[in-house]
């Protein structure tokens, strides 16, 4: 298991380093020039305000996103289960939106737009709990309310895109996510919070294992599921809702990644919550890095000055080709 970790860590390091380096105006040795004290100002200014915050905001907001997943996976006892299904990912993308059509927000104030995406976060995460009522415990109840209230946020997101259609720049990159233009402030606003939560979630480890084996098993242990899941949910939403906040809608890192944890670090949450922490951080720093040197490339193919794919799409076609092909090979399993 410390060989797993330690592997894993090893990976994070390379992909960090890839991902500093993919993009225009660095390379590895202008990076090692900087770290020596070197380099001129304009690229010292590219690799502490503009890489290095986003380096670090891409590793907790993955983190923070295959945290959430597994936690949701976890108390719903539902392998499809995301951060999607609480409706706090569109609720989030609903209030950054909103925010910023209102001009209370924007890309230049982060800490505006990360408070807008928190409230709307929670407040989809509370209309799903008044929708489920009395059947707030049960897993199928709940996974079914998420999906209508994600639904219906994103018909209200569709709808202030209609009222001011100058916003769909804004819309479409917390739809899809993206890790461009993230500045410290997005990192001093993150940590925190990921911290916090990520310990919240990892005290809650042993609770969330026995809600796996079913809630029978549960209360013979003693153990109350209704508050076990609630305490679970609440966790998953706070994380989702700070990642969303961050980098948008990264699409498919809380469903798969937790399934990858489980199956390097076993069905112990005490080893696999920290594992897919681990696991979210690395896959959405290489997916960041994939993407800016695929931007380089396409941009090159098609002679275009200026062209951003952003990290979100990349994650959302790769995730889906993986279900697919996931899905295809165990025909037989029920999902």
């Amino acid at each position: 298991m410390t060989r797993r970790f330690t592997a894993l860590a090893a990976a994070a390091v390379v992909c960090a380093g890839v991902e500093v380096v993919a993009g225009r105006g660095m390379s590895p040795g202008v990076v090692w020039d900087v770290l020596n004290g070197g380099g001129d100002a304009t690229e010292r200014h590219i690799f502490f305000q503009l890489r290095l915050p986003r380096l670090l905001v891409a590793l907790g907001a993955g983190a923070c996103l295959a945290v959430a997943g597994l936690v949701l996976q976890s108390a719903l006892r539902n392998p499809l289960a995301g951060p999607e299904v609480t409706g706090v990912t569109p609720g989030a993308v609903l209030g950054a939106v909103t925010a910023t059509a209102l001009g209370l927000a924007g890309w230049d104030s982060p800490l505006a737009v990360v408070l807008a995406a928190c409230a709307g976060g929670c407040a989809g995460a509370a209309l799903l709990w008044l929708l489920a009522g009395r059947g707030r415990g049960d897993p199928a109840q709940t996974a079914v309310h998420g999906v209508l209230v994600s639904a219906v946020l994103g018909g209200l997101t569709a709808m202030v895109l209609l009222v001011e259609p100058g916003e769909l720049g804004s819309v479409v990159q917390w739809l899809v996510g993206t890790t461009e233009g993230r500045v410290w402030e997005h990192w001093h606003l993150l940590w925190p919070w990921a911290l916090v939560w990520g310990a919240a979630a990892w005290l809650l480890a042993g609770p969330l294992t026995l809600l796996r084996c079913g809630d029978d098993i549960a209360l013979a242990a003693g153990l109350s599921a209704r508050r076990a899941r609630t305490l679970a949910l609440l966790c998953a939403v706070a994380l989702t809702a700070g990642a969303v906040a961050a980098v948008g809608a990264l699409g498919f890192i809380g469903l798969l990644v937790p399934h990858l944890a489980v199956a390097v670090f076993g069905a112990d949450l005490r080893r696999s919550l920290p594992g897919a922490a681990l696991t979210g951080a690395v896959v959405v720093c290489g997916a960041d890095a994939a993407a800016q040197l695929s931007s380089r490339l396409l941009a090159a193919a098609l002679d275009s000055g200026r062209l951003t794919l952003p990290v979100g799409a990349l994650t959302a076609c790769l995730g889906a080709a993986l279900l697919l092909i996931v899905v295809r090979r165990t025909p037989s399993r029920t999902f």
